[in-house]
């Protein structure tokens, strides 16, 4: 039986510990046996996971015979982990176990050095510090896991439930991670990314110089707006504004003029019934290829997905 070990430290999160628990634990082989055998292992007799306390039944030696090793993201996910936990990991992982992370779990994994030179992602409110804290770790905030084979990782909690459909499909094919999905009321597969869940600051929102102008811009953003008018409207040349853009809010005017409209689209898709030609000519679009296009760059899936999760009433 594949064995998968969950690590539990102090400051664990909850559900982050209780997905692959429940989402393995309950995954059936078509004759009825169970598919895994599971463990929390923890380095210490009680662990404090915030509101509750977790005696593991296993400790750290688990690990070494674990054919998976589930690390659950921390409170915390710069505190500091003994160096036994990470050197455990380290082992184990060079004795051929996949390891995996959910959520903020991914720091974890990135101070025993296994995500060097990987992509990986984690949480999109922590890509930021983990990219500063581990440079050499490729972070990519937008997807919701990374599979480098025997290092994977997940976005944020309800991530960790894509990847551990996601890791019993590649042990033991579709029908059996279908029928988890089942049990766990989830799609086996979800369209997009975390970009969709992503809340972007509006920027200039601080009361910077440009914010009259990033208002003017919000206003008109339905018009065939271009950089010379832009420009016009803030009285100073193209080349000024998109140094002043570009030092204020890190992008350039057009830019940050497409996702001003794209937000815009967003707040129809999840308010409204409007057709998508409807709301892309609303929100700027010449073209409803060119807005389906830029929406699903931008927010990782497709308006009808979007507004399928969202909310909207149906379209009319």
């Amino acid at each position: 039986m594949h064995t998968v070990a969950v690590l539990a430290l102090d400051g664990v999160l909850a559900f982050d510990l209780s997905t692959p628990v429940e989402v393995f634990g309950r995954a059936r082989l078509p004759d009825g046996r169970a598919a895994y055998g599971v463990r929390v292992c923890a380095p210490v007799d009680e662990v404090d996971a915030g509101v509750v306390a977790i005696r593991a039944p296993w400790g750290m030696d688990a690990l070494a015979g674990a054919d998976t090793i589930v690390v659950p993201g921390l409170a915390d996910p710069t505190a500091p982990i003994p160096e036994g936990v990470l050197a455990a990991l380290r082992a184990a992982a060079e004795g051929g176990a996949r390891v995996a992370s959910i959520c903020v779990g991914a720091f974890t994994l990135a101070a025993a050095g296994l995500l060097d030179g990987l992509r990986a992602t984690t949480h999109w409110a922590a890509a930021g510090q983990l990219s500063r804290l581990y440079p050499e770790v490729d972070v990519d905030a937008d997807v919701l896991y990374v599979d480098n084979g025997r290092v994977l990782t997940s976005a944020g909690a309800a991530a960790g439930l894509d990847l551990c459909l996601h890791m019993i499909r590649k042990d033991y094919g579709v029908a059996v991670a279908a029928d988890a999905a089942r049990v766990a009321v989830m799609p086996l597969e979800r369209d997009g990314g975390q970009a969709q869940y992503i809340v972007h600051q509006q920027p200039g929102a601080d009361g910077s110089s440009i914010e009259p102008l990033l208002r003017w811009m919000e206003e008109n953003a339905h018009r065939s707006l271009n950089l010379r008018e832009i420009a016009a409207r803030a009285t100073v040349s193209p080349r000024t504004l998109n140094r002043r853009f570009r030092e204020q809010t890190g992008t350039t005017p057009l830019q940050w003029l497409r996702r001003s409209r794209i937000r815009r689209a967003q707040h129809l898709l999840e308010t409204t019934g409007h057709p998508v030609e409807r709301i892309a000519g609303e929100v700027g679009f010449g073209s409803p290829t060119s807005f389906r296009d830029l929406f699903k760059k931008l927010v990782g899936t497709s308006p009808r997905d979007y507004r399928l999760t969202f909310g909207g009433p149906p379209a009319r």
